[in-house]
């Protein structure tokens, strides 16, 4: 019979060593969980200048003289929050544009409730984002302004620019679906066959908790495994355990869906990819993308789940823009937003696109013509705040 010479002693030494490392892991973990951990979300200061319903407008003011004539409205998706763009120090969007000289507006979609559910796509593109660009315009006194939509609010953005392009400078959408027509990631095939309908009369308004357990199920080794064994790896890193916690806080603080909007999304769009066609409508209007003729600025991640790239990366073909270029980074949905490789390459690739295209006009010797806005009387600006309302 062969006999094998184990090495036993070198084996119970290894296990020892590791048992004493986990050990001492633990403990450290343990002291970082209970010092005081910094997990403010969105520190950078800002001021709420516009209130219309449950929607604000956030103003953030770089410091010094702005760099850029234009101001950018940036317009979020209503599934999460707008905060992710200004999530943790060193890793902010907003707060590398202000650094490049550029005043930001954001959308705060807020929190929908059971009254919000009839609220489809004309009551927030014609009516939240054209009075929220109005107001911008008219306070700026500018005909223009330059327009940045993500995920959804990029799909927003898109419809807003084919339907009012005279109000838009210049258009970029980041991480926006506009083809709908693939079956590259699990999210475009599970919604040829959701009933929205059905859902939206048993729930009035999509519950975040239902859309949360939806998108974990994408990738759930990845989502629910993965990420917390890497937390547990690293509980002894006080700034890994704070940047984990921002974005558990950043995950779960999720608004419900206005059921119109749900309906028509997945109608509309996922079902019968009838925006990248031009043969959506709304309002009552076509949505032709040939009138899009702005500049356009498309990003899209090269290994994004939710919006793969061949949902992106048609759009520049289907505008009726000159000027218009596609950027693929190699990152996630997220990623692109929050990794510190991105920040290297994502907003001031944006900041600089747009000061090559920022050209200096004479401003118009008067105000433009005020108009009233097609849904609730204008609220007064709140004060200051550094922190979401």
């Amino acid at each position: 019979m062969t006999k094998y010479n184990i090495p036993v002693d070198l084996i119970m030494s290894k296990m020892a060593e590791a048992s004493e490392q986990a050990h001492a892991k633990a403990r450290k973990g343990s002291e970082v969980l209970l010092e005081d951990l910094d997990t403010e979300i969105a520190p950078t200061p800002y001021e709420v200048v516009y209130q219309e319903d449950r929607v604000k407008l956030k103003y953030y003011r770089p410091e010094g003289q702005p760099k850029y004539q234009t101001p950018l409205l940036v317009v979020y998706a209503l599934i999460n929050r707008e905060t992710m763009l200004d999530l943790q120090p060193g890793r902010s969007v907003v707060q590398t544009f202000l650094d490049h000289g550029l005043e930001v507006y954001m959308i705060d979609w807020g929190y929908p409730t059971r009254k919000d559910a009839f609220l489809g796509f004309d009551d927030h593109i014609n009516g939240y984002m054209d009075n929220v660009v109005d107001f911008i315009r008219e306070r700026h006194n500018v005909p223009q302004i330059h327009l940045m939509g993500i995920c959804m609010g990029g799909t927003f953005s898109v419809i807003y620019s084919a339907q009012h392009p005279e109000k838009i400078k210049n258009l970029v959408t980041t991480v926006t679906p506009t083809n709908f027509d693939t079956d590259k990631g699990l999210l475009h095939q599970w919604m040829q066959f959701v009933d929205p309908d059905a859902l939206v009369d048993v729930y009035g308004n999509l519950p975040a908790h239902a859309m949360n357990l939806g998108f974990l199920l994408l990738n759930p080794a990845r989502l629910m495994l993965d990420k917390y064994v890497g937390f547990i790896q690293n509980m002894d890193n006080k700034k890994f355990v704070e940047n984990f916690i921002r974005m558990e806080k950043w995950i779960f603080d999720s608004p419900d869906l206005p059921g119109a909007v749900f309906s028509k999304f997945i109608r509309d769009c996922y079902q019968q990819n009838l925006l990248i066609q031009s043969k959506m409508k709304v309002g009552g209007q076509p949505v032709n993308l040939k009138k899009v003729t702005m500049p356009l600025l498309n990003i899209y991640g090269l290994f994004d789940h939710l919006v793969p790239p061949e949902a992106c990366e048609k759009l520049t073909q289907a505008v009726g823009s000159e000027d218009t270029e596609d950027l693929c980074l190699r990152t996630g949905h997220i990623g692109i937003y929050v990794s510190s490789k991105c920040q290297r390459d994502f907003a001031p690739k944006i900041a600089a696109w747009l000061a090559e295209r920022d050209v200096q006009r004479k401003r118009p010797k008067s105000p433009a013509k005020k108009r009233a806005p097609k849904r609730a009387a204008r609220k007064p600006a709140a004060a200051k705040q550094s922190s979401p309302a």
